[in-house]
């Protein structure tokens, strides 16, 4: 079978597609004949070799973690899934024809596998940070770099809970962040002030990781109130980092109802064949991401 692999930390370039053994279901795992695979910061992070405790690597290494596509092999144990299902999951080295999952769930009506890719690490992470940085409903939420997956998901998701969210993203995602019901500012100059126009913070998670936690924490007045996903350097300021995933099962689960009653959307952006897989991580690495953005297989 196909699939991405790199056999150097690097940029792009040291991805490679390559000719590899099909993997197969272990106990408690199933394999899908994978359809499409989600593009996550995570997954150039790994590749560049940043120190993500979470995900150790033996190289050579494939990539990926979130897919979706149609089962056919289930591993023993596994229980309430057939072959020829239509599952959406997380897993390893998703970048590829075949992928095993550890965490799946069925694929909501009306879902694309294209769009099903792009949300179970996103949702899981978004779940995970509201948590930890224990806001609620009747507060205020600050999401610095909003329009993203894990933002477009946190906006959702805290709105659907009565929380309400103040934005930071481009220009060009002003409306786009509106229309998921936040306040939206852009995060050039003056940011701040404009934050402080639009009402009290309670709380601020850090998405994108442009070097903005000493404001969060001016914002909340508080460093235990300000959690990010992607800036390593945010505990020296008294700030969580947080990289390890919770619960997977629970979070497809809760995507799973919120997507079925129409309160969480987020958007593919661009679709890319999995040929360029390099082309998708430096598009992703630059940011500025309204939404998801998925390789199809």
């Amino acid at each position: 079978m196909r699939k991405i692999s790199f056999a150097e930390f690097g940029g792009p370039e040291v991805l490679q597609l390559v000719e590899a053994e099909e993997p197969h279901a272990s106990p408690g795992r199933i394999r899908i004949a994978v359809r499409a695979a989600g593009v996550n910061p995570v997954d150039w992070r790994i590749r560049e070799g940043q120190v993500l405790g979470a995900h150790p690597v033996e190289l050579p290494a494939g990539v990926g973690l979130d897919a979706a596509g149609v089962v056919d092999e289930v591993g023993e144990g596994v229980e309430g899934v057939e072959i020829g299902d239509r599952v959406f999951g997380e897993g390893a080295d998703t970048y590829a024809e075949f992928a095993v999952l550890s965490a799946w769930a069925p694929m909501p009506e009306g879902l694309t596998f294209e769009e099903a890719a792009g949300y179970p690490s996103v949702v899981e992470t978004a779940l995970r940070i509201i948590r930890e940085v224990d806001v609620r409903p009747g507060q205020t939420l600050l999401v610095s770099g909003a329009s993203g997956g894990v933002g477009s998901a946190v906006v959702q998701i805290a709105r659907e809970r009565g929380i309400t969210v103040i934005g930071t993203a481009g220009a060009a995602n002003q409306d786009y962040l509106r229309g998921l019901g936040a306040l939206a500012t852009t995060y050039n100059e003056g940011w701040v002030e404009r934050v402080r126009h639009l009402g009290r913070v309670d709380a601020a998670l850090d998405l994108a990781g442009s070097g903005v936690i000493r404001e969060l924490v001016e914002l909340t007045g508080d460093p235990g109130k300000v959690v990010s996903i992607a800036d390593l350097g945010a505990p020296r300021l008294g700030v969580r980092f947080s990289g390890v995933a919770g619960s997977v099962p629970d979070a497809l689960a809760e995507a799973v109802d919120l997507i079925s009653r129409g309160r969480l959307h987020i958007p593919v952006e661009k679709s890319y064949p999995l040929t360029e897989a390099a082309a998708a991580h430096a598009d992703s690495r630059t940011g500025h991401t309204r939404g998801r953005r998925v390789l199809v297989v």
